[in-house]
């Protein structure tokens, strides 16, 4: 993994002419898109001293290429146009045919120019120099775009922000309209609006269902480590259903002692034997409940159920009962 993250530093070093340096504070963009991580500045870069150095310049600290690997300074590999037509016969097309994605138009002017830009001849971005080509030209143009595909072939999802390549304007030579140079050219790269800030995808890189054609290392070890998450929740859902439903082929199985006894359940979830119990508390209370009313009734011819309680002392002072209510 790290010799894979170091050959991705190597390349954009390569691809930064003249000095073949780049500063740390402009790597720190495009790290998380190359799949470095975080503290790569300290350990990253000290760890590969065959390949390059970190420097002090006017700007800041910078990586600075030290060795030039000649295995290293090879184009992506183009796309076979006859392949992805899907030609049955192998003879040549009567007409020249330029791929575009699914329900893209464009004008028959901005056609023939991106057929006539096709048809130059492929510039090495890691040989050519930006100095020895004429400034705004087509071929200047030409590098441009293999510059910007090389950059994109590096990322792990073959896309990154166009702010993250404004940045690398000057050490990459890219143009100063590098957004409508993007746009220029859909059959290479497709410009997404979504958010506030534009992304750009290389359209070789994605199949026509969008999704990946060939995916980087750090991306697939993403994908075992989700798959490993998903199994682990979908294996404690399996264990939590059997806790709660119960599982009949185990509960066979079970032995004798993990088996709980009828009698043992019966005396302490069978409440049918209080119902008699309660039956005979009641019969006594009814033999009270006699006696009570027959004491009422007793007070009632009397007079004295609606009497008002006094004291002794008022009873000697007045000599007198308190009269009903």
């Amino acid at each position: 993994m790290s010799n894979s993250l170091a050959a991705k530093l190597q390349k954009l070093l390569m691809l930064a002419s003249p000095y073949h340096r780049l500063l740390l504070s402009k790597l720190v963009h495009l790290g998380p898109d190359l799949g470095l991580p975080i503290n790569f500045r300290p350990r990253l870069c000290n760890d590969h001293p065959d390949k390059f150095k970190v420097v002090d310049t006017s700007y800041g600290r910078a990586l600075e290429l030290v060795n030039w690997d000649s295995n290293l300074a090879n184009i992506l590999p183009l796309r076979d146009e006859n392949e992805s037509v899907g030609l049955i016969v192998d003879r040549p097309l009567k007409f020249k045919h330029l791929r575009l994605r699914k329900g893209l138009n464009v004008k028959r002017q901005h056609r023939d120019y991106l057929i006539r830009f096709r048809e130059l001849p492929n510039v090495c971005p890691y040989n050519t120099n930006v100095t020895d080509l004429v400034k705004e030209s087509i071929e200047a143009e030409k590098r441009a775009c293999a510059v910007v595909r090389e950059v994109l072939g590096m990322t792990v999802e073959k896309r990154t922000l166009v702010d993250h390549l404004t940045h690398f304007r000057k050490e990459f030579g890219l143009p100063n309209k590098l957004r409508g140079m993007l746009v220029r050219h859909p059959e290479m790269f497709y410009v997404s609006l979504k958010g506030q800030r534009d992304s750009v995808f290389l359209v070789e890189g994605y199949n026509d269902k969008g999704v990946i054609v060939e995916k980087d290392e750090i991306s697939a070890i993403k994908d075992e480590l989700m798959e490993l998450v998903r199994e682990g929740k979908r294996m404690r859902r399996e264990r939590r259903k059997e806790y709660i439903y119960g599982d009949v082929n185990k509960s066979d199985t079970q032995p004798l002692d993990n088996q709980v006894d009828d009698e043992y359940y019966d005396d302490f979830a069978d409440d049918l034997d209080d119902l008699f119990q309660l039956e005979d508390y009641s019969s006594e209370d009814d033999v009270d409940d006699d006696e009570s009313e027959e004491e009422l009734i007793r007070l009632e011819e009397k007079g004295e159920f609606w009497m008002a309680e006094t004291t002794a002392s008022s009873i000697n002072q007045n000599d007198c009962g308190s009269g009903p209510w």
